[in-house]
């Protein structure tokens, strides 16, 4: 696991890191973290290498010591980095220079510059992603708990902004639960599947190193603790791709319930709030708002996540063994893909422990519109006499009276003679119980927990 270094010195600044950024994160993808990844590389390398006889064997211990992010002026290898176009050419100089004598002469040995970015990367990487495992775990557990509480509160579903069905909060709770569950398997999946070292030397041949490459880059994998993959993916940028595009179904799933939630927490609506704190929400000239600035940042964060996963698809259309500019895009896309996708994730995980339910505004949302809600149930339960066209038209057009003349759906029905000897009296009345048509919303329910339960359920090694 890489630890996150203490200092403030982001490759992106710092004003924004509290609205789209996690401390965490920011830490882990600053630029001295960037630099001791690269560093880490090196160190294992040379280690590798003197295990395989390569290099000396006293050169290992003086390149490992000095592979110190903090030793190293970060301003310096930024700006020096213009003219080679990238890190590690500045980094190596720097390092060789810190390290002095014939331990010198070995550092970055058979490798190039891009073995040491991606590796570095894949390091961050995996870090970075068991963070947001872990924060999408603790988002899971809350949503888990929420679909279990309230799986009898009905409200209103909602289809085009518009009252559809009654449904359980509990099963859109399940919902978010379900998309929470998967992203958090694609995340764990690409973590198995996608990281591992970078290792080909100046075209993907290893041919500096003569016959000893296999066994240098076996090496240097069990060093860092990557996967050895079949060869070196220089030009294949697939690894990343993947990477980047769990980023972004992870950042769907907590966008879809921020924008939920938001969406209830409208006026008009008033079903469910973020929970509230000193401060929170405020508007700079309206002392009654109470903004869902959580969700909001939330869906901005998720936002920007998904825009940056293009970048990284596209750097998989590369030029030869090595990219002009593609590869270069993923050094600022993914960083901050991470950072914005924690960002979202922390301020989901707020909401998703938090929730302010109003399970009393939610039935009276649903009675607004004086059971229309409930006219497909009640088309249903015609048809097996009418047929379910004629059903279907008989039911539209008492609808539309209803809504005509202010009264409910059900005394509109009541008073048309066929309708009523179909269905008698009390069986048109039962139609208009929300709380009976809410069809499998409990299987499904526990089918989303199920899923959840099993996903926190260890693997067998």
């Amino acid at each position: 696991m890489i630890e996150a270094s203490d200092g403030d010195d982001r490759g992106d600044g710092t004003l924004l890191d509290g609205l789209f950024a996690t401390p965490a994160m920011a830490r882990l993808f600053d630029d001295r973290a960037r630099l001791q990844a690269m560093l880490d590389f090196e160190a294992a390398l040379a280690r590798a290498e003197a295990a395989v006889g390569v290099i000396p064997a006293e050169a290992a211990p003086a390149i490992t010591a000095a592979c110190d992010a903090t030793r190293f002026d970060l301003g310096a290898i930024g700006l020096a980095a213009a003219d080679g176009g990238n890190l590690a050419i500045p980094m190596v100089k720097a390092l060789t220079a810190a390290i002095g004598g014939d331990a010198g002469r070995y550092v970055h040995w058979g490798a190039t510059s891009q073995d040491a970015i991606d590796s570095g990367f894949m390091l961050q990487a995996r870090s970075g992603l068991d963070l947001l495992v872990s924060e999408l775990t603790a988002i899971g557990d809350a949503l888990d708990a929420l679909a279990a509480r309230h799986a009898g509160t009905v409200m209103a579903g909602r289809t085009f902004l518009q009252h559809a069905l009654p449904v359980s909060f509990g099963l859109k709770a399940a919902g978010w639960l379900s998309g929470v569950t998967a992203a958090r398997a694609e995340l764990a999946h690409v973590r198995a599947t996608a990281l591992a070292i970078q290792f080909g030397g100046a075209a993907g041949t290893l041919a500096s190193l003569g016959d000893k490459g296999p066994a240098v880059a076996a090496r240097l994998a069990a060093e860092l603790g990557l996967p050895l993959p079949p060869l070196p993916w220089h030009g294949d940028r697939s690894r990343v791709a993947r990477i980047a595009t769990a980023l972004g179904l992870t950042a769907g799933a907590l966008g879809k319930i921020a924008l939920d939630v938001a969406l209830m927490m409208q006026t008009e609506v008033g079903e469910a709030f973020e929970p509230a704190a000193a401060g929170k929400g405020g508007s700079s000239t309206m002392p009654h708002k109470r903004n869902p600035v959580g969700a909001t940042l939330a869906l901005a964060s998720a936002r920007q996540a998904q825009a940056l996963v293009p970048l990284a698809l596209q750097a998989m259309i590369s030029e030869h063994e090595r990219a002009i500019g593609g590869w270069h895009t993923e050094w600022v896309a993914l960083p901050q893909a991470f950072r914005l996708t924690a960002a979202a994730a922390a301020q989901v995980r707020v909401i998703a422990e938090g929730l302010e339910v109003d399970a009393a505004r939610m039935r009276e949302n649903l009675d607004r519109t004086q059971g229309l809600v409930l006219a497909e149930r009640v088309m249903m339960a015609l048809a097996p006499t009418l047929g379910r066209m004629p059903a279907h038209h008989r039911v539209e057009a008492a609808t539309k009276r209803a809504v005509a003349e202010g009264a409910t759906l059900h005394t509109v029905l009541a008073a048309d003679a066929e309708i009523l000897a179909t269905l008698g009296a009390d069986g048109l009345a039962a139609l208009f119980q929300p709380e009976s048509y809410l069809g499998a919303s409990d299987a499904f329910i526990a089918a989303a927990r199920d899923a959840w339960r099993r996903g926190n359920e260890p693997r067998g090694g």
